[in-house]
């Protein structure tokens, strides 16, 4: 097989793996933090770009990965093991940086998180058999849902930086004062992601109504649907105005990846993931992204090694390449109630 030299679509590996995995491409889009529609378009567009089928689907049957699909993910697993020979990867970094002489153990942690680009470039950098986050993104709301149920082991969200009380009336009715701590993570900077150049001189919500221009949705339950609904609120607008508002995705990249292809005039999502795509970006509300967990749990050896990794200076490398982020005060914990004390 002759693979065409062009570089392959960042969420086509992923996505085939994930598929491989489940045998389901509702399942393995799910997995990857994308909507179905994006999922089959990803896999429709690598059609074209190969002229055979990556990925066979069949009504009742499922998904199973197609010759050429199987060996491009073999080859990526073969170039991974080779590059882990030749390259020693940061997870090495991240586990043999001293953090106050402490051991840490193999552990495995379950996350319920909404979607953050520094939080999945965590995951991949660390090794497994230091600290194995599995992380999965969903809405914010439906993070804290699952972590209050019991199904998660931790939960990611993320609220304006001095908000309103009101603002985290929601995030609180899944969390105790008594229960619960809160990990700081990271800052990030949210706003509207725009084509290049801003041809339509869009500055605000309301300039997406009044000029007809298509919007690029987050799924309901996500924070960023929230930021969108109260953006929207104080500018009354009415989402029906607002065209596409009922198209939605489910990841920043997602969203910046739609815009960038035409498929949206405007999204609304991170700096970083504006940038990565050359988009333009109209600032419109930073936030603190938080990670709740058990007081109970803060010094076993899971919880204690995510805080330890988060006080390192290799988070803060991550985070220095992406726009718009910053790990000021990452790994602290903090009660509760501050969410009701904004700062």
């Amino acid at each position: 097989m002759t693979i065409p030299p062009t570089p392959l679509p960042e969420r086509l590996l992923p996505l085939l793996e994930a598929i491989a995995r489940t045998g389901s491409l509702a399942h393995a889009v799910v997995h990857c933090g994308m909507s179905y529609r994006a999922g089959w378009g990803l896999l429709r567009d690598s059609r074209r770009h190969f002229g055979v089928d990556l990925v066979h689907l069949a009504r009742g049957r499922g998904a199973k990965l197609a010759p050429t699909g199987m060996h491009l993910v073999e080859a990526a697993a073969v170039a991974a093991r080779r590059l882990a020979r030749i390259a020693p990867p940061l997870a090495i970094e991240l586990a043999s940086e001293p953090a106050g002489g402490e051991q840490i153990a193999g552990t495995r942690l379950q996350i319920a998180a909404s979607h953050d680009l520094a939080f999945a470039g965590l995951r991949d950098a660390l090794d497994p058999r230091v600290l194995d986050l599995e992380i999965r993104f969903v809405g914010s709301l439906v993070a804290l849902e699952e972590y209050a149920q019991g199904r998660a082991d931790a939960a990611g969200f993320h609220v304006p930086i001095g908000h309103s009380r009101d603002v985290a009336a929601p995030y609180l009715r899944f969390l105790s004062s008594r229960r619960d701590r809160l990990i700081r993570f990271v800052d990030r900077e949210q706003g509207l992601i725009l084509p290049r150049g801003n041809p339509a001189r869009v500055q605000r919500f309301r300039d997406l109504a009044e000029r007809g221009l298509r919007f690029v949705n987050r799924q309901r339950g996500s924070g960023t649907r929230l930021l969108i609904e109260r953006h929207l609120a104080a500018e009354g607008v009415s989402p029906a105005s607002v065209a596409g508002y009922a198209t939605e995705e489910y990841t920043h990249a997602a969203v910046a990846a739609t815009v960038a292809s035409g498929g949206a005039d405007a999204g609304f999502g991170l700096r970083a993931a504006a940038a990565e795509y050359g988009l333009t970006f109209v600032p419109l509300v930073r936030e603190r992204y938080f990670i709740a967990v058990r007081a109970a749990d803060v010094a076993k050896p899971a919880i204690a090694a995510l805080i330890a990794m988060l006080r390192r200076p290799a988070l803060s490398r991550i985070v220095a390449r992406l726009p718009g982020y910053r790990a000021r005060a990452a790994g602290s914990v903090v009660d509760v109630d501050m969410l009701a004390r904004p700062r």
